[in-house]
């Protein structure tokens, strides 16, 4: 079957999701143009080789320029900003009618229904590997036969350490992941599953179930990347090596698969799954997250912004790794949660910014350097 040529904006075109896009690109020149390149402009060097090489109609550095590319009215707006910055360009891809493959979850999970009742339906294609995952599986049923979802976690580097012997983990220690090769903000959140709790709002607001009927599992070596279990007992899981060129791919080409977009699991070689549940007194930011989902309104842009800032601190060696959590939890406690009326950006956004301020008065307060201060 041929499929029409789609013109593509990337934003975060020289991050881990942009520079995979860009290379399936590259490997699919019939299938995809792209229209529009932008980057925070950490590399601006390789950012001008990109520019070089596709040729953009638009390129620019900073979120200004992302947001206006985004409302280029492309057939598909990758967002793979990190960060709560990725909200206003995910508001201007959905405002200009384009597909918005999501990597940036942190735009729908801080902006809720402000994204979720702008887009229309099928508008949003996940790309986290997980979403992607249960998005494919979902396809082996209706709605109204499906039970509960299921996310896979690898667990990360500490997986089956209990809370006392976490306490002296160093950065370098948090930084080396055992199964994928990520940004070092996404991979101290993978060490924490602070990633995970992100992903079960995620989950919850692009799928529509009750925070109850999303459930974590731990799965050490993440070939199931999630799963859709169905009334009757029947679960689906969906299965490749580690990799995110799959949910890429499907996020630039929704419906379609592309063939060839990564190396199928290798079924002559043993193979073995496990599956352990989710130890949440060694690890409560998945607990901490339904929590804060539940509260609704501003109250998951203030986990999200609280942890970004207690995660610097911990890779600058001001906090200790045991206490990100804590210490997001009693900034979460402090915050006075926007909840009634509809949110606006603007909202979202002092949040966000409170949220930075408290954790980081948390972080200096006399005689608690490097400790977590008592709610």
């Amino acid at each position: 079957m041929v499929h029409p040529r789609r013109d593509v904006v990337i934003l975060g075109s020289t991050g881990s999701i942009g520079t995979q896009a860009i290379d399936l690109v590259r490997r699919n020149p019939d299938r995809y143009r792209v229209v529009g390149l932008t980057a925070g402009g950490s590399n601006p060097e390789l950012f001008e080789a990109q520019v070089a090489e596709l040729a953009p109609a638009y390129s620019g550095l900073g979120e200004e320029a992302s947001v206006e590319a985004a409302g280029l009215g492309a057939d598909v707006v990758l967002n793979g900003i990190t960060g709560a910055v990725g909200l206003r360009p995910t508001l201007a891809a959905l405002a200009s009618g384009s597909t918005l493959a999501l990597a940036n979850k942190e735009s729908l999970i801080i902006g809720g229904p402000l994204v979720t009742q702008q887009a229309a339906p099928g508008q949003i294609v996940p790309v986290d590997s997980e979403h992607s995952a249960i998005a494919q599986c979902l396809r082996g049923g209706t709605p109204e036969e499906v039970r509960k979802l299921v996310l896979t976690a690898s667990g990360g580097p500490f997986r089956g350490r209990t809370r006392a012997e976490l306490a002296d983990v160093t950065p370098e220690q948090a930084l080396h992941h055992p199964t994928w090769s990520m940004g070092p903000v996404i991979t101290v959140n993978s060490a924490t599953l602070v990633n995970k709790g992100l992903e079960v709002i995620e989950a919850h607001l692009l799928f529509g179930l009750g925070l109850d009927r999303i459930e974590v599992v731990v799965h050490p070596t993440s070939v199931v990347h999630s799963m859709v279990e169905f009334v009757d007992g029947s679960t689906l899981v969906q299965a490749s090596p580690p990799t995110m060129t799959i949910p890429i791919a499907l996020g630039l080409s929704w419906p379609h698969r592309v063939p060839d977009a990564a190396p199928a699991v290798d079924w002559t070689r043993p193979e073995t799954w496990e599956f352990h549940p989710l130890d949440d007194e060694a690890f409560p930011a998945v607990a901490l997250a339904r929590e804060a989902a539940t509260r609704g309104g501003t109250a998951p842009a203030v986990y999200n912004a609280a942890n970004e800032v207690c995660v610097d601190a911990f890779l600058a060696g001001r906090l200790p790794f045991v206490e990100i959590v804590p210490t997001v939890a009693a900034v979460l406690a402090q915050h006075d949660v926007l909840s009634e009326g509809p949110l606006t950006v603007d909202d979202v956004l002092a949040a966000d910014t409170q949220a930075r301020t408290l954790a980081s008065a948390h972080l200096v307060a006399p005689g608690n350097e490097g400790r977590h201060p008592a709610p």
